[in-house]
């Protein structure tokens, strides 16, 4: 009564998976002996039934006896429980699953290890622009940057470099809006210019170490560098190309937007305005006229 508890064996899984597997193909085994000796019974009760009972004797198929298919037909299932028992086993049985679980597992490693090579590529990248967003972001804010484009309802800008409309207007408000301000451009974009627009710094962003620009202009080799530029510019306005455009929207405080009511083929575009980001404040419509060949409204947008 008060002995000692009896250990109850203990059987570890793989050896528990290895019973389980071996009772698993004695049962098989029996099926397919019982199988087989219903398949003798049946096959001698069928032919006894036709030539002594001669039950369906005057029942013939393509002249033999319709016995003969009745054991065939049963015959092929027979050996289709043989395949299944011995050779569909061997080839899909615990240790073909292993296998192709062994595969997979070679593969899914494969994948993991190009996954973290792409990512030792890619880290560079992320950790630098990682860096330029949080070091804006810690600049305490002493200007408002704002964007200045001309852009059509397909948000075409340019084509080979030039402007592809002439709207007087719109370039009238570029002039007043960015008169006495530092613009920021792209090395294309300054050089569609004639020349340096009057009473503006200009700050040129390129890769190029030993760009030449004019006296007076500024250049610089990134958009962080161009905005540290300007720091003393209450209101310092990005002007193009595309490229920079798509970085000065994740920073930008306003938009400046003339909206071009037309669609135009064009290799320069700027990026679609998300209304979730930004606030339009003011809308004004000019319809055409005799200075005018299309229809444009002056907006503006503001950072929710």
């Amino acid at each position: 009564m008060f002995g000692k508890k009896k250990e109850s064996p203990q059987i570890d899984k793989e050896q528990l998976e290895l019973i389980q597997n071996a009772q698993k193909r004695i049962k098989q085994k029996k099926r397919l002996y019982i199988h087989f000796v219903l398949f003798l019974i049946g096959s001698l009760f069928l032919i006894l039934a036709n030539t002594v009972l001669e039950i369906g004797k005057n029942f013939t198929l393509f002249g033999k006896e319709w016995f003969l298919f009745a054991i065939l037909i049963w015959l092929f299932f027979f050996i289709y429980h043989i395949f299944n028992v011995f050779v569909t086993h061997k080839f899909m049985g615990k240790v073909w699953e292993q296998k192709q679980l062994d595969k997979l597992m070679v593969q899914q490693k494969l994948r993991i290890e190009q996954l973290k090579n792409e990512l030792k590529k890619e880290a560079p990248h992320i950790a630098e622009s990682e860096h330029y967003n949080e070091s804006l972001n810690k600049k305490e804010k002493t200007s408002e940057l704002t964007v200045i484009v001309a852009a059509a309802e397909n948000n075409a800008i340019g084509k080979d470099n030039k402007l592809i409309w002439h709207l007087s207007d719109d370039l009238k408000r570029f002039k007043s809006l960015t008169n006495g301000h530092h613009i920021i451009m792209g090395r294309k974009t300054f050089e569609s210019f004639p020349k340096p627009l009057p009473n503006r710094t200009h700050i040129v962003i390129t890769r190029q170490s030993d760009y030449k620009a004019p006296e007076g202009v500024i250049v610089v080799n990134s958009l962080e560098d161009a905005i540290s530029a300007a720091k003393s510019d209450p209101q310092p306005f990005i002007i193009g190309g595309g490229e920079i455009y798509k970085q000065a929207l994740l920073i930008a405080d306003k938009i400046e937007l003339t909206r071009v009511h037309e669609n135009f083929e064009a290799d320069a575009f700027f990026p679609e305005i998300d209304t979730s980001t930004w606030k339009e404040t003011s809308n004004t419509l000019h319809s055409k006229d005799e200075n005018h060949n299309y229809e444009f409204s002056f907006l503006t947008y503001e950072r929710k």
